[in-house]
């Protein structure tokens, strides 16, 4: 083996006396055909005759435990098995008991084919994260198609005194495996060392028909076990509309009982230290904001910008957050730190705040998880102001606006840093403003035709778009911009294929005005375009513009069993104008076509003002997010958006061709519609 020196992140040792061993014959024996493992092997896949996953949690420790024996008769299973890499945290140990090969039956030992590398896994240093994780390398030599690999490992993570949540409460999810795989036998063992009880709750397991049953919860005492085994087994989930069976395993504990333990952790932050003695000068430039409102924005953007964001991976589950003075000399600090610095200067000035504790990640199954702090991966900031609520996350960068203007972040779930607590759901939320209302106008002439937009973004879209322009190379912008009229205007059915800078002359895009306390970004575009109208095979002429950006597909498509519709749509605002020297005709049906969708999620209504030579559509969106349908509502809301699509979505009109025949079979053509 090519390892000179035993590095302490991996060994190569016997497994621990709770994980059992494995004699050679033993394996040999568990790893036999069958019809069931002919079948699988033969439909073209790799076969696992064996899975034995041990978790193994005490008060001192996590640790997990894997043995398995599986087919590499794929040669990208090949190629996975020949290089990969573990992940450890820091004071995680990785260890190997048995990496062989049951090649013709006969087993071959292949640790001494091994080559291991411990490299740092520092891939996203540059971007703030650190993490003193380490990556191990592993490569096993003369691995051969239709080898039956066996690999025996685990990974032990011993706890520190800065792990103090991790001694004191213990969390894992067991999910059920991939359905890629066959299973000869199929186990998973959750041992409970700890001197506290652990709750257990099986959730979106299903009976013989399918159907989601009622969750179970059950407790382990210490020294219990829990066993899942199965024979012969094929998870049964459908991956693209179920939601894989899993159970919660956590330290039994109420929420309130979690919020008063954590809550005296932050409030001695709060408590210990004023801004004024540790921070003079930004207290002082505080003072002389004379605005409330704009103090508010001061004291949000400084820490959002001024204290440089650093997630330490390390630091973030199960540690104390950092003390606001030392946050603040620094000039960095996690989001933890970030948030208690937020709120000691939002305590200086007056505002009402509180620290909350999210997981944006995993937010819909929070409900289904059972009470524990290490469910949590991210803090906020909850601010009460003139008697609205606010989230403000304090890692955002580049945000702006007075608080009613900022950006909205969506999530259900939180826990408040307060004393006898429970876990809340945030409620839905309708925006005061529109995110984006965009002007529209096409005036088409001769053969010409002048195309204009005005468009103001705000909260959200504002930041995302004045980031955009940032950092995007102008003609990128101007591509962006030209290729969306391309399909708006619906020259993609016409002249599919013509470079768009040959279609749009001379197109030119600039930002109008940028108001950091409105939080408004407005840009206007325009472009000449020869050859206007579209033209359809009868060689029928027509002005279009339908935004595709209306139409919700995300809404129109979604079909999953267990999964609700998650509503977080903008708001929307378009007035769009269509003008040429031709004449139209004004009573053609979709383009007098006006709608009115009052859904209770969604509002939607668009008007038209029509010309003997153009016409304009005026579209209001306004939704109400931050929510799920409900899953008995949801056909009607996915209807309602059937039928924003069904022509609503924007403006269409057609030219009556000069000349007497074309006047002629234009009126046949009306009459006999």
């Amino acid at each position: 083996m090519e390892n000179p020196i035993q590095i302490e992140n991996y060994k190569i040792q016997k497994p621990e006396a709770w994980a059992g061993n494995m004699e050679d014959q033993e394996l040999i024996d568990k790893i036999r055909d069958s019809e069931f493992s002919r079948k699988h092997i033969d439909e073209g896949r790799d076969y696992c005759y064996f899975l034995d996953k041990k978790y193994y949690t005490s008060n001192k420790e996590n640790s997990e435990y894997v043995c398995m024996a599986y087919t590499l008769n794929e040669p990208g299973n090949l190629e996975r098995a020949s290089v990969s890499d573990v992940i450890v945290e820091e004071n995680e140990v990785y260890s190997i008991h048995r990496i062989s090969v049951l090649r013709d039956g006969v087993l071959i030992d292949k640790i001494p084919d091994t080559k291991i590398k411990v490299l740092d896994s520092e891939s996203q240093s540059s971007g703030g994260i650190l993490s003193s994780n380490k990556k191990i390398n592993i490569t096993i030599k003369d691995l051969r198609l239709y080898d039956v690999l066996i690999l025996e490992d685990s990974r032990c993570k011993a706890f520190t005194e800065r792990d103090f949540l991790r001694k004191e409460f213990s969390k894992y999810v067991w999910v059920s495996p991939d359905n890629y795989w066959a299973y000869g036998n199929f186990k998973f063992t959750f041992i409970n060392d700890r001197e506290q009880n652990i709750a257990y709750k099986k959730t979106f397991f299903r009976d013989e028909q399918g159907n989601v049953l009622e969750p179970e919860i059950h407790r382990l005492n210490k020294g219990e076990r829990f066993i899942i085994e199965e024979q012969n087994y094929i998870n049964p989930v459908d991956a693209g509309r179920e939601i894989f069976p899993f159970i919660d395993f956590a330290t039994e504990n109420s929420w309130k009982d979690l919020s008063n333990y954590i809550a005296p952790i932050y409030e001695e932050m709060f408590s210990k230290y004023s801004l004024k003695d540790f921070a003079p000068h930004l207290a002082e430039k505080l003072d002389a904001v004379p605005d409330q409102d704009e103090k508010l924005q001061f004291a949000i953007e400084y820490v959002q910008n001024h204290i440089y964001y650093i997630f330490n991976a390390d630091e973030m589950n199960g540690h104390k957050p950092q003390e606001p003075s030392v946050t603040y000399e620094n000039k960095q600090g996690d989001c933890k730190a970030k948030c208690v610095l937020l709120k000691v200067i939002l305590d200086y000035i007056g505002v009402d705040s509180s620290v909350v504790l999210v997981n944006f990640h995993t937010d819909y199954y929070i409900r289904y998880y059972l009470p524990s702090l290490l469910s949590f991966n991210h803090v906020v900031v909850k601010i009460h102001y003139k008697g609205q609520e606010y989230f403000i996350d304090a890692t955002i960068r580049d945000e702006f606006g007075l608080i009613e203007n900022r950006g909205f972040i969506y999530f259900m779930h939180y826990l408040e840093v307060k004393h006898d607590q429970v876990l809340q759901e945030r409620g839905s939320y309708k925006f005061p403003y529109y995110c984006v209302d965009e002007k529209v106008e096409f005036n088409a002439r001769n053969t010409t035709g002048r195309l204009q937009l005005t468009t103001t973004y705000k909260g959200n879209r504002a930041n995302a778009m004045r980031r955009y322009f940032k950092v995007t190379n102008k003609r990128e912008i101007i591509d962006s911009w030209n290729s969306f009229m391309f399909y708006a205007l619906n020259y993609s059915n016409d002249r599919n294929g013509t470079d768009v800078r040959n279609i749009f002359k001379d197109a030119v895009i600039d930002i109008v005005s940028d108001d950091k306390k409105l939080n408004e970004f407005r840009i206007h575009y325009t472009a000449t375009v020869e050859n206007p109208y579209y033209t359809d095979p009868q060689k029928n002429r027509f002005l279009m513009y339908f935004d595709r950006n209306v139409i919700k597909a995300s809404a129109r498509d979604f079909i999953h069993k267990d999964l609700p519709f998650w509503h977080n749509f903008d708001s929307e605002k378009y007035e769009i104008s269509l003008y040429t020297d031709q004449k139209i005709d004004t009573e053609e049906k979709y383009t007098v076509q006006e709608s009115t969708i009052s859904n209770p999620y969604f509002e939607y209504k668009s008007r038209k003002k029509i010309s003997k030579n153009g016409a304009t559509v005026f579209i209001e969106y306004n939704p109400l997010v931050n929510m799920e349908i409900p899953r008995d509502q949801f056909e009607t809301f996915r209807e309602d958006h059937h039928r924003v699509a069904d022509s609503n979505f924007g403006l269409g009109i057609d030219i009556i061709e000069p000349g007497l025949m074309n006047m002629i079979k234009f009126n046949f053509k009306k009459k006999f519609k």
